[in-house]
């Protein structure tokens, strides 16, 4: 997935911002709290182009034992998974995964903030 398209997914959503986080990760949160990673280092800079966000508790180990899917490194105890090529799911249900991971971490958010929100 590239930048440009990770981007144009998740801008419309409440509350989401973007940074660049350790040098090579564009990492988008909401309030502050993070929901999904991309590795935009170029391949020959150690790049892995991995995309990471956080899965429902319950589904991660059924995530992780697919081909193409491997606990995100430094957040797996938190239910994130990394998805190690472009054809570890399809569009729709990395999409849907993403926006998904979004509402875990909303959900987490205090009463007040979530409010301030809105609609999500």
């Amino acid at each position: 997935m590239t930048p440009d398209a990770l981007r144009a997914l998740v801008s419309p959503w409440p509350g989401v911002t973007e940074d660049i986080k350790w040098g090579n990760d564009l990492v988008f949160s909401v309030a502050g709290k993070m929901f999904c990673v991309l590795d935009i280092a170029p391949a020959g800079e150690g790049g892995t182009g991995r995309l990471s966000f956080k899965v429902d508790d319950g589904r991660f180990l059924e995530y992780t034992d697919r081909p193409g899917i491997v606990p995100a490194p430094y957040m797996a105890r938190a239910h994130w998974i990394s998805l190690t090529g472009p054809a570890a799911l399809p569009a729709a249900e990395r999409d849907a995964l993403i926006r998904g991971s979004y509402l875990l971490v909303r959900a987490k958010l205090t009463k007040r903030v979530q409010r301030e929100l809105g609609d999500g």
